[in-house]
């Protein structure tokens, strides 16, 4: 079906604090630097509409989170759901999330890493594009503090066990242990739009957590430029899949989408 455009932010509100450009930060670039109040920060990689961001800032004032979406509609959308909400511990970068974690953060700077429902890139040769790859989970073991989380949730289990066997071979993360969701108390409360739709339509999702280890990262912070980004690129990312232009997962038997 068509891609449908995201809903724009109300004209009248200020994004220009809650809306990063990923090409104004510095790098090094500590998360923690960029909210007013000290404490943990947790990222989120690929927001998509933002549902998470937004529900996990109010509900934890005493953390702060910090998002990674690349599609511009889709940051600003977030974006103007965290200012409507004058959230001070809330932000969101408009950028490649890989680039971001790899290349721009610090080491054991983060508490939490959430990653739901990234896009599964079904064809085999575009398999490389998927976010959850050693590489991305080596960096992602770098920024994580001893006994920080990655949360991984998806709706495609052969992904599922891909990424926590490449989780495995970093040697970072200790045994993956299963995350419940609960019942719904309300018509948003979920993880992301893409697991409400999901759910609603009694698919199954498959939830991890893994707990950072307290060993030395394997590998440095890489020094790079920003990726030029077209729409061939090969370069993964960690796009959500928690919007307006994403089909319901298919039955079982059915070899795409």
């Amino acid at each position: 079906m068509p891609r449908r455009p995201p809903r724009r932010p109300d004209a009248r509100l200020d994004l220009s604090w809650h809306l990063i450009p990923q090409e104004d930060l510095p790098a090094p670039f500590d998360p923690r630097a960029a909210f007013p109040e000290p404490g943990p920060v947790e990222l989120e990689g690929g927001s998509g509409k933002g549902l998470f961001l937004s529900s996990a800032a109010a509900e934890s004032p005493a953390r702060s989170f910090l998002g990674i979406e690349i599609a511009a509609g889709y940051a600003r959308l977030t974006a103007g759901k965290l200012a409507a909400a004058s959230a001070r511990n809330a932000r969101i970068i408009c950028g490649d999330a890989g680039f971001v974690v790899g290349s721009l953060l610090p080491d054991a700077c983060l508490a939490g890493i959430h990653v739901y429902f990234p896009d599964p890139w079904w064809k085999a040769r575009h398999r490389k594009r998927r976010v959850l790859s050693e590489a991305f989970l080596d960096q992602a073991g770098r920024v994580l503090a001893p006994a920080g989380l990655l949360h991984i949730w998806t709706d495609v289990e052969e992904y599922f066990q891909e990424a926590l066997a490449a989780a495995a071979r970093t040697t970072l993360f200790d045994a993956p242990r299963e995350e419940r969701a609960g019942e719904p108390a309300h018509d948003l409360d979920y993880r992301t739009h893409f697991e409400r739709r999901t759910r609603l339509a009694g698919l199954p999702v498959w939830r991890a957590a893994l707990e950072r280890l307290p060993v030395p990262a394997r590998v440095p912070r890489v020094r790079r430029p920003p990726a030029r980004r077209s729409a061939s690129s090969a370069a993964p990312t960690a796009t959500a899949r928690g919007r307006s232009d994403r089909a319901a997962p298919p039955p079982a038997s059915d070899s795409g989408r």
